[in-house]
């Protein structure tokens, strides 16, 4: 029993620092879009999408920018629905970057962050299901009351 409790609280650990990397990373990010502190947003872009787009290339950095904050709020407050709109945007981005060969070593970088964000959603209904399971018992039982 005893090491069941300390695997349950060594997970629950790993499940909070995954939520709020995958939380608070993606808002960051996103942040940055509008101050290009961190780095050149732009230099980033797909120069076949900069092309198509019918607004500038910084126009789009700052709409990704929304998009980034939405989904680290969404991993934050619902991490097993959010960690799965992360786990896509960075899979989608490795795969913008793949295509442009360039920067290839940033590619391989938000695949592997994809992995993990896909991790934190599997980690995130492990552990949702109980909590559902108990809130679906305690609404019976007060129904019943």
């Amino acid at each position: 029993m005893e090491t069941a409790a300390l695997t349950s609280r060594s997970v629950h650990r790993v499940y909070t620092l995954m939520k709020l990397t995958y939380g608070l990373v993606p808002i960051v990010a996103g942040l940055d879009k509008f101050t290009n502190l961190l780095t050149d947003w732009e230099k980033y872009l797909n120069p076949t999408l900069a092309q198509m787009l019918p607004f500038s290339p910084h126009t789009f950095m700052l709409i990704v920018g929304v998009i980034e904050i939405i989904a680290g709020l969404i991993v934050l407050s619902r991490p097993a629905i959010g960690a799965y709109i992360v786990m896509a945007w960075l899979a989608l981005i490795a795969l913008s970057l793949l295509a442009t060969k360039g920067y290839l070593d940033v590619a391989v970088r938000d695949l592997v962050m994809a992995i993990g964000a896909y991790s934190l959603a599997q980690l995130a209904q492990t552990i949702g299901a109980p909590k559902a399971q108990q809130e679906a018992t305690k609404g019976a039982s007060l129904s019943r009351g």
